[in-house]
């Protein structure tokens, strides 16, 4: 499930910069892929809840705490995703989503990599 999990990730971030270079350049199709990226949204967040599941079965300690944190911190990315590609195809000042998918992306791969499920190369 994490290898899906992580590919649905990833094609998403793709489709997500897609979609925002088609919004820009005002393209007739950014529509339509902006609908697969939100597509996307719902497999990452069902592959999340997956793993979050299956980590809670052996979770010991606080992990699960942290678990917790960087799922509600996965979904802050999507709505801060969201907001970049709305606030772009309306043709508005995106700069504050911009800054809250950074941050929330910089705070989520951390904990990505300091967590023992997966790669843990800061643990």
């Amino acid at each position: 499930m994490t290898h899906a999990h992580i590919t649905a990730w990833a094609v998403g971030i793709i489709l997500f910069f897609v979609a925002y270079t088609m919004y820009k350049n005002k393209n007739s199709k950014a529509k339509m892929v902006h609908m697969i990226t939100r597509l996307m949204y719902i497999i990452i967040i069902v592959t999340g809840f997956l793993l979050y599941q299956s980590i809670m079965k052996t979770a010991t300690g606080d992990i699960h705490m942290w678990y917790g944190i960087k799922m509600l911190i996965g979904l802050w990315i999507i709505g801060a995703m969201e907001m970049v590609l709305i606030r772009t195809n309306k043709e508005k000042d995106a700069k504050g989503a911009w800054i809250q998918f950074g941050i929330a992306l910089l705070v989520v791969l951390y904990l990505g990599l300091r967590l023992p499920l997966g790669l843990a190369p800061l643990a």
